[in-house]
């Protein structure tokens, strides 16, 4: 069963105005799914086959002599050989729309793009499943803490709670939404991508030798998503040093699995913290490295605030990637005085500050960070939101609302 994907206009869309699309994303995020549902009966090439990703590299020209475009060139960055052909062409010939490339490895995919297709090439992020995905919604913009958008979206994704954290149990990979699938199917899915992830990517990039190790690490991004970005205690974790941390981190963020959130920075502020903020990009498999093995588990767990906290935030994230924003304008604060929003969003002039409260009643004191925002001579404070699990839609304060988690 095929779902469809918000992103798809933005393809096409794309596809109309440039001769290359370059689709990135985690690895079974359904990259080459879409495409192949969007442009039926064009030529599909996947090169993590060995024997054509070995004709791919000895013979790049003979390669697309054979397959002509338009066509779908999956992992594209096994076979780097095939960019510079793929620049004579499209120089040739620049007809709109001729190569649609994937991949799991968005640093070397993105290099030998800047090297060889600069201009030539759309490039669009692609995360897993989303809620409005999942309930068949048609809104397609970023999300707001707007009067237009909450508008807009009406009732949102109309999930009871039980749904929700059904889905945040469950994540957001499109295979576990296609079937009804029990629970052992779930545990099967993730193990096995643990292990494809790092056989296929993580060998192609780095030269692991020590793979408890890497797991350790693994994990240990996972146990601290929705926090500052530690590295001397990622490595005290894995036992090894801060700089092997560092090209393990960059590793798990160029395939598409961890975040890293910037904070909100101005000249004019010296007391604003600097360090990101870490977070994992799918909350089934940060449950599943964590041992949480139910939804009930995870609810009653220590950490249920963080992943709900990260669950939200990735919400946002994929609103921005699903309608072609490739680096969406979101942020965090914190200051040294320790005062901290979870989210702000910048539109222009405007701050949007948002709070995320696993929590059916929130107060207006989760949102007196907010006010840290008023001090700020370059910029004006927009409409804020809590984000939580209440039930409906509430005004908390004259510039605060409190938002269920579904209108995200």
């Amino acid at each position: 069963m095929y779902i469809r994907r918000h992103i798809e206009p933005v393809v096409t869309r794309i596809a109309e105005r440039k001769p290359v699309v370059v689709l990135t994303g985690a690895r079974q995020v359904g990259k080459s799914t879409m495409l192949r549902e969007v442009y039926r009966g064009i030529n599909y090439i996947a090169l993590n086959r060995p024997l054509v990703r070995d004709s791919a590299r000895a013979n790049p020209s003979l390669f697309f002599d054979t397959y002509k475009p338009p066509i779908i060139v999956d992992e594209i960055q096994k076979a780097a050989e095939l960019f510079d052909f793929i620049k004579d062409i499209v120089d040739e010939d620049a007809s709109k729309g001729q190569f649609y490339l994937t991949g799991s490895q968005s640093l070397r995919l993105m290099k030998h793009v800047s090297d060889s297709l600069a201009g030539r090439a759309g490039v669009i992020k692609l995360l897993g499943m989303s809620m409005r995905e999942l309930a068949s919604l048609t809104y397609r913009l970023p999300f707001m803490p707007t009067t237009q958008h909450m508008e807009a979206v009406g009732n949102g994704a109309n999930f009871d709670y039980g749904d929700i954290v059904s889905l945040i149990h469950k994540g957001g990979f499109p295979e576990l939404h296609a079937t009804q699938s029990e629970h052992y199917a779930w545990a099967d899915f993730h193990s096995s991508y643990l292990q494809t992830y790092i056989e296929k990517d993580i060998r192609d990039v780095l030269n692991v030798q020590d793979e408890s190790a890497f797991i350790k690490f693994v994990k240990a991004a996972a146990s601290l998503t929705g926090t500052t970005l530690n590295l001397t205690t990622m490595a005290e974790i894995c036992g090894k040093d801060v700089k092997t941390m560092r090209a393990w981190l960059s590793a798990l963020e160029s395939s598409g699995l961890v975040c890293l959130l910037e904070p909100y920075y101005n000249n004019l502020t010296k007391r604003l913290v600097k360090t990101p903020k870490l977070y994992f990009l799918d909350t089934g498999l940060a449950c599943w490295l964590l041992g949480w093995n139910t939804p009930e588990q995870l609810v009653n767990g220590a950490m249920w605030g963080s992943i709900f906290e990260t669950f939200v935030f990735t919400e946002v994230l994929k609103s921005y990637y699903n309608d072609g924003v490739v680096k969406p304008p979101l942020y965090y604060y914190r200051d040294t005085d320790k005062n901290e929003i979870d989210l702000l969003i910048e539109h222009g002039d405007t701050l949007h500050p948002i709070e995320i409260k696993a929590s059916s009643d929130p107060t207006r004191s989760m949102v007196k960070a907010f006010r840290c925002l008023d001090n700020n001579p370059s910029k004006r404070v927009g409409p804020g939101a809590i984000i939580c699990l209440a039930k409906e839609r509430l005004p908390l304060t004259d510039r605060v609302w409190v938002l269920p988690v579904g209108m995200v």
